[in-house]
Formats: C-alpha cells, sequence, structure tokens
C-alpha cells in the first residue's frame, strides 16, 4: 500500500473513534474555558503579560493533545490492531508516518481554532488590558499555540509508540507538564527553558526573558517531538507486532 492509501485509512480511524474525537473536543473545551476564566482575573499585577493570560488555557488544554496522540498510537496496540495494519501496509516507517501525519493534520486544525477561540473570549474579559497587544503578537499567539498543541500531540504519539502504551505515555506526560517541569523550571533557571513544553510556550508571551525566542522555543518542542517520533519508529522496526 502506498503512502495516500495509508494516509486515507488513517484518517478513517481517527474520524471514527469516539475517544479520539473526544479528545479533541476537550482540547477547545477546556483551553477556551480556562482562557476565558484568566480572562477576567487581576490585571493589577506587575508581571501580567495580556497575551499569556489570554492563551493560558492551552496549559491545562495541552492535556488532552497528549491524550488524543498518545491514544491514536495505542489503541494499535489492543486485540492485535496493529498485525492487521502490517498486513495492509507492511512498510512500518510508511505506515507510522501516515499515522502522524493523520494525528498531525485534525491536531493542528483544532489547535488554530482553539487558540483563536481562546483569544477572543478572553480578549472580551480584559477589556482594556489587552489593547496593548498588536496584531502581529496576537497571530503569531494563534498560529504559535496552534502548532505547540499539535507538536505536543505528536511528542505524545511518538512516546505510545516506544512504549507501546497509552497509560504509560500519560502517566509520564501529564505529570511531568503540570509538576515536574514547573519545579524543575523554579529550581534550575534555565535548563528548564529547553524542556519541551516550557520551550514551547514561549510563543504564547508578549514579552519574555530568556535564552530562546518564540520561534526558537517552538523549534526546541520541535527537535523532542522529533526525537520521540524517532524513537517511536525504531521501535516499530525493531520489535515484534
Amino acid at each position: 500500500m502506498t503512502f495516500a492509501p495509508a494516509l486515507h485509512s488513517e484518517w478513517i480511524k481517527i474520524r471514527t473513534l469516539r475517544s479520539l474525537c473526544g479528545a479533541l473536543l476537550a482540547v477547545f473545551a477546556a483551553t477556551t474555558a480556562f482562557s476565558a476564566l484568566a480572562g477576567v482575573s487581576d490585571t493589577s499585577d506587575p508581571g501580567f503579560d495580556p497575551l499569556f493570560m489570554a492563551l493560558s488555557g492551552i496549559v491545562p488544554g495541552q492535556i488532552a493533545a497528549v491524550s488524543f496522540g498518545a491514544t491514536a498510537v495505542a489503541s494499535e496496540f489492543h486485540g492485535g490492531a496493529l498485525r492487521l495494519t502490517l498486513a495492509a501496509t507492511p512498510h512500518r516507517g510508511r505506515w507510522f508516518a501516515a499515522k502522524a501525519t493523520a494525528i498531525a493534520v485534525p491536531a493542528l486544525v483544532v489547535g488554530l481554532a482553539t487558540t483563536l477561540a481562546a483569544l477572543v473570549v478572553a480578549r472580551a474579559g480584559l477589556g482594556e488590558a489587552a489593547n496593548g497587544l498588536t496584531v502581529g503578537e496576537q497571530v503569531r499567539g494563534v498560529v504559535g499555540g496552534g502548532v505547540y498543541l499539535m507538536l505536543m500531540a505528536l511528542l505524545a504519539a511518538g512516546l505510545a509508540a516506544l512504549l507501546r502504551s497509552g497509560t504509560a505515555t500519560l502517566s509520564l506526560l501529564i505529570p511531568f507538564t503540570l509538576v515536574v517541569s514547573f519545579v524543575i523550571g523554579d529550581a534550575t533557571g534555565t535548563v528548564a527553558d529547553f524542556l519541551p513544553d516550557k520551550a514551547g510556550q514561549v510563543v504564547l508571551y508578549e514579552t519574555h526573558d530568556g535564552p530562546l525566542g518564540p520561534w526558537t522555543g517552538l523549534a526546541v518542542t520541535a527537535l523532542w517531538t522529533a526525537l520521540a517520533l524517532l524513537a517511536g519508529g525504531w521501535s516499530l522496526r525493531r520489535r515484534d507486532a
């Protein structure tokens, strides 16, 4: 089977599994809800960043994006599904590339729609506090936030292929993004700037002090994601279905 039919097959799986559609819906719902709450928060803090405040819902919303990527791959390891998949697409690298593409495209589309909606609802609450944001900064935040959510979904997909378990992947990534990364960030300073979540989130700030800029931060996250996908692809080639 060539790449196009393999991609079509993987897309059918994505759109017919309720858990995956639910995860994408959760990305949108959680992000916009938390951003709306942030929009009515106190803006008197000297360190207040209106762009990050408006897009801060991405931080909890990324959990759903991670769940989407991990579940999409981990579902192949249940009930012998991977054996059937590889019978149709024996070239494992081609199949994994199709799977990653089928994850990336809807994750990016939903991510862009989510960050745009989050910005709109949060700005309504922030009012004059957000008037200083330029069009360029808002576009960068929306596009960068959408790309960040896609990269986190693909990072989870790569780890799920490596670990062959959605539960193990989520048990690793969710505590890391919610607890470990935050604690390490406070403890070690600039080292934490190169963690996959911290680096990518720089794009959500209007201004940010640190060694990485908005797009270089996303590039670091993309590097982590590429390494995870390569490790997942290596595992698929080396281990039995």
